[in-house]
């Protein structure tokens, strides 16, 4: 959510951040509601005040036998609580108003991101490696065929489309990955290690914003638990309503989860092989950030994603999002693009934002910079570090050779216990 302060003094820029996401929003109503709001509050807190300097003056008025006066200051308190008894109702109904509304408005993007509206228009800022060029193109679903690594015509047979069984040795590549990124994350990047329920509340949901707006791409158990789409959400929501000591903030905090989403919308868009599906798994990294430093952190952020990559020795490229291919919360995002040789495109395996305090604020993460000092909302972010399913793609249609198999990198070696994967 957007600071308030922010809505009544920035409206000019704040109306160009909405429209640069291509989002429309009827600032105007919203001021209505604030006037309407700041005028009754006024005229509240001026009967409370009169209704407190009167109630001070009936005792003294009686000590002093003057019983008229004191009548009368008694129907003076009368007539100040009817007008806080009438104007309180109603400035809880404008406050709901208020918040609906401002609970719908995106986060404006950063001067940083480019203002387009195509995915065409997000700017390519740095590469790693080299684009494979003679590897032969073969799908995933085909190399993993041929050395028994998955079988989606079972999956789809206990449970529908747009799942996946892990066989042999790809359920060792699929369970090695996992483990060796969050090894690199928390042993090398510095990251707490989190294991996070895959369960949680609505109010987690609303706080890192996939509810109310993407409730339809979510798996839903009750009116109130709800399959994490990913594990941003317990991670965030860990310290939700609290205030942290001096001292916490930085944090920076890594998890293994599984995710689940509907993806709504997406029947028959890239839904062959396993790069578009229900259930998946991948690391996730969060971040508190100081809010004078966030952005230097979201820089670390991606080279901490990327790390893996390299590791690895995947070529990748970095993409700084346009304004309009932004999700309506993060202020700048960065996406990890790697090569698909099988299905020729780039396929993003992670997505590094910063919301600056736009979750922190639905959530009420705060944090003191010392003792006793005014507590303040930290900087959110995070990204995958990095996102299974694709990585499991590109690693497949990037090392196997047909009649041979494919080799392991040798980062992944000890996780998968060989250093070659055969055909069957």
């Amino acid at each position: 959510m957007i600071d308030r302060n922010r809505l009544r003094t920035q409206q000019e820029a704040l109306q160009q951040g909405f429209a640069a996401k291509n989002i429309q929003v009827d600032l105007s109503a919203w001021n209505a509601l604030d006037q309407q709001h700041r005028s009754l509050l006024q005229e509240v807190e001026s009967a409370r005040a009169e209704q407190n300097k009167a109630s001070k003056e009936i005792g003294a008025l009686m000590a002093q036998g003057k019983r008229d006066e004191a009548e009368a200051a008694k129907s003076a308190v009368a007539g100040f609580k009817t007008i806080i008894g009438t104007n309180e109702p109603k400035l809880a109904e404008i406050e709901a108003e208020m918040v609906t509304m401002e609970q719908r408005m995106p986060n404006p993007p950063h001067a940083d991101v480019p203002v387009a509206f195509s995915e065409a228009d997000n700017l390519i800022v740095r590469e790693w490696g080299e684009r494979p060029t003679n590897v032969a193109p073969i799908p995933h679903w085909e190399s993993a065929a041929k050395m028994g690594m998955l079988d989606l015509e079972r999956a789809a047979k206990i449970s529908g489309s747009g799942f996946a069984v892990y066989t042999g040795w790809g359920a060792r590549l699929q369970r090695a990955l996992f483990n060796f990124m969050i090894d690199h994350q928390t042993m090398t990047n510095g990251y707490r290690e989190i294991y996070p329920p895959v369960i949680v509340n609505s109010k987690s949901l609303f706080g890192t914003a996939q509810l109310p707006k993407f409730e339809e791409d979510l798996f839903k158990i009750d009116d109130n638990k709800y399959l994490i789409p990913t594990a941003e959400v317990p991670v965030t929501n860990l310290y939700a309503d609290e205030i942290l000591e001096p001292g916490m903030v930085p944090m920076k905090m890594a998890a293994m989860s599984g995710c689940f989403r509907r993806e709504a919308g997406s029947a028959g868009k890239d839904t062959r092989g396993i790069q578009r599906v229900h259930q998946f798994d991948k690391v996730e990294l969060v971040r508190y950030a100081l809010p004078e430093n966030s952005y230097d952190d979201l820089e670390q952020l991606t080279q901490d994603a990327a790390s893996i990559l390299e590791a690895l020795g995947l070529h990748y490229r970095v993409a700084m999002l346009c304004s309009g291919e932004l999700s309506a919360n993060n202020t700048k995002c960065y996406d990890l693009e790697i090569w698909s040789p099988g299905m020729e495109k780039y396929l993003e395996v992670s997505s590094c934002s910063n919301f600056e305090d736009f979750q922190a604020r639905r959530a009420n993460i705060r944090f003191r910079r010392e003792a006793g000092a005014k507590p303040e909302f930290v900087h959110t972010l995070n990204g995958s570090g990095v996102a299974c399913p694709r990585l499991f793609i590109v690693l497949l249609e990037s090392l196997y050779k047909p009649g041979y198999g494919m080799d392991v990198p040798a980062a992944l070696q000890p996780y998968v216990g060989a250093a070659h994967i055969p055909e069957l």
